[in-house]
């Protein structure tokens, strides 16, 4: 794995040199879902820092182990959150990615306030319009974000999209692009496996890669 993870990390930074950016100005975010503790620790033993998990009961499972191995390991939360895991993510997370509602946005900041911990946020903005995904809606997404500032209190540090599978992403990055200017917004998370190279060329500053580093998942472990 630590070959894989270098081809990604070299990729990156070509993908910032043929877009003009500063070597270093994007952060790898090494999505671990689905695979366990011992295949982790070979990443983490090769370098990686940063690492982002779809499921908050699963992340539970392996990722409190590590930390304490690990002290200086980033988690992110690059999937879907529901209201009665945001006790435990706040506690876990160090980063959410898909604040996407006003419920969740509300119990966050209840937590964090109880905690005396507050996870950077990122609101997940649907880009695609589809039904099924997550995400507020392009047209909402400002007012979200104000909404986020004004009425909790929380400190939005950035977008993230995941574009449908069937489209070009370019259109989908550069409208995430646009969005976090309007938002004041520098952070943007967006590109996974397939097309993060393509993200960087549109501003991200964080994609989230999995398989390309460590290899098709096995199904049956979720």
């Amino acid at each position: 794995m630590s070959e894989q993870l270098k081809a990604v990390k070299s990729n990156i930074a070509a993908a910032e040199r043929s877009a003009g950016r500063k070597e270093g100005s994007v952060t790898l975010v090494a999505v671990s879902k689905t695979f366990d503790a011992d295949a982790i620790r070979p990443v983490i033993n090769a370098g990686q820092r940063i690492f982002g998990e779809n499921r908050v009961q699963e992340a539970q499972s392996k990722w409190p182990g590590l930390k304490e191995d690990y002290p200086d390991i980033e988690l992110h939360l690059i999937g879907p959150l529901q209201s009665n895991k945001t006790a435990d993510a706040v506690a876990l997370f160090d980063v959410i990615e898909t604040v996407d509602r006003e419920k969740i946005a509300r119990t966050i900041a209840e937590e964090s306030r109880r905690q005396g911990r507050a996870p950077r946020l990122y609101v997940q903005v649907n880009t695609g319009s589809e039904p099924q995904k997550a995400g507020v809606a392009p047209d909402r997404a400002l007012d979200f974000v104000n909404m986020c500032r004004n009425d909790y209190d929380l400190a939005i540090e950035g977008l993230m999209c995941i574009p449908p599978f069937d489209e070009n992403p370019g259109p989908h990055f550069a409208l995430l692009e646009k969005l976090g200017q309007q938002a004041g917004l520098e952070k943007l998370s967006m590109g996974m496996s397939a097309d993060y190279e393509t993200a960087v060329a549109f501003g991200a500053t964080s994609v989230r890669v999995g398989s390309a580093i460590f290899g098709v998942r096995d199904q049956k472990t979720g």
